[in-house]
C-alpha cells in the first residue's frame, strides 16, 4: 500500500462519512440535493485552482460559501423556497464556470480526483471532516427540532436564522470538501444515498446517524480501492457502490 493511496483513502474514508452523517439531517430537512446545485456552484473556483495549480477544494471554498450566504439572505427576503433560491445561484455559478473551465481538466472538475491529494491537503481535510462532524453533532437536536416547526423551535428560544445559517455552512463545507473525491457534478449523491440507505434499515435517530456515517465511509473505501486497480476514476465509483448499497438497504427494508 503506497502512501500516496494511504493518503487518498484516509481523506476519502472521513470525507465519505462525515458527508453521510450530514446527509443524514439533510435529509430530514428535505434538502439532500441542495448538494448538488452547490456543487455546480463550485465549479468556478475548481476552475480557478485548476488554471493556478492549487487545491480544487480551497478553489472551492469561497464560491460556496459566498453561494450559501447568498442563498440564505435571499431566503429571509424573498421568503421563496430554498431550494428555488439554490437553482438560481447554481445555474449562475455554472454558467460563470464554463467561460474559463480549461476543457482538457474537465474531468478533475466534473468527477474529482483524490489519487494526487497531498499530504497538507489530506491533513486539512481530515481536520474539517472531524469539525464539521462535531458542529454537525451539537446542531443536530435544534435543527431536527426546526424541521419539524419552526414555531415550537421559536417557543424553546432556538435563534431559527442563527441555526440555519450554522446549517448551510456546514453543507457547504462538506460541498468543497467532496468535489476532491466526487467532482462537482456528484456531490448531491455522496449525502443523499447513504442517509436514504440508512433509512431504510436504521430503527432509531441513533442508529440512523451511525448507519449514514459508515456507508459514506464505507462507499468512499470500496471506491477508492476500485479506483486503484483499474483505470476507473474513484468518485464515479464511490457512487456506485454507494447507489448498491442502497439496493441492498431496499431488500432487507421489504423483508421487514
Amino acid at each position: 500500500m503506497t502512501g500516496q493511496f494511504l493518503l487518498s483513502l484516509i481523506s476519502g474514508i472521513f470525507i465519505g462519512g462525515v458527508a453521510g452523517f450530514l446527509g443524514s439531517l439533510m435529509l430530514s430537512k428535505r434538502m439532500a440535493l441542495a448538494a448538488g446545485p452547490l456543487g455546480h456552484l463550485a465549479l468556478p473556483g475548481i476552475a480557478l485552482a485548476l488554471i493556478y495549480g492549487f487545491d480544487i477544494s480551497l478553489g472551492a471554498f469561497p464560491f460556496v460559501i459566498l453561494g450559501v450566504v447568498l442563498i440564505w439572505f435571499l431566503e429571509r427576503k424573498t421568503r421563496l423556497p430554498m431550494e428555488a433560491l439554490t437553482a438560481v445561484v447554481f445555474a449562475t455559478g455554472v454558467a460563470i464556470a464554463f467561460f474559463f473551465l480549461p476543457i482538457d481538466q474537465a474531468e478533475a472538475a466534473l468527477v474529482g480526483d483524490i489519487s494526487k491529494i497531498q499530504l497538507n491537503e489530506a491533513i486539512y481535510s481530515v481536520i474539517l471532516c472531524a469539525l464539521i462532524f462535531i458542529i454537525c453533532q451539537k446542531i443536530y437536536p435544534s435543527i431536527t427540532l426546526i424541521n419539524v416547526s419552526e414555531d415550537l423551535a421559536k417557543a424553546r428560544k432556538i435563534d431559527v436564522k442563527k441555526y440555519n445559517l450554522i446549517y448551510l455552512l456546514l453543507v457547504a463545507l462538506i460541498v468543497a470538501l467532496g468535489v476532491k473525491i466526487v467532482g462537482g457534478l456528484l456531490t448531491a449523491a455522496i449525502v443523499a444515498i447513504p442517509a436514504a440507505s440508512s433509512r431504510n434499515l436504521a430503527k432509531n435517530l441513533a442508529q440512523y446517524k451511525l448507519l449514514s456515517l459508515s456507508f459514506g465511509a464505507i462507499s468512499a473505501a470500496v471506491g477508492i480501492s476500485l479506483s486503484k486497480g483499474t483505470t476507473l476514476p474513484a468518485g464515479p465509483l464511490i457512487i456506485v457502490f454507494s447507489a448498491f448499497i442502497f439496493l441492498i438497504s431496499m431488500i432487507f427494508q421489504r423483508g421487514k
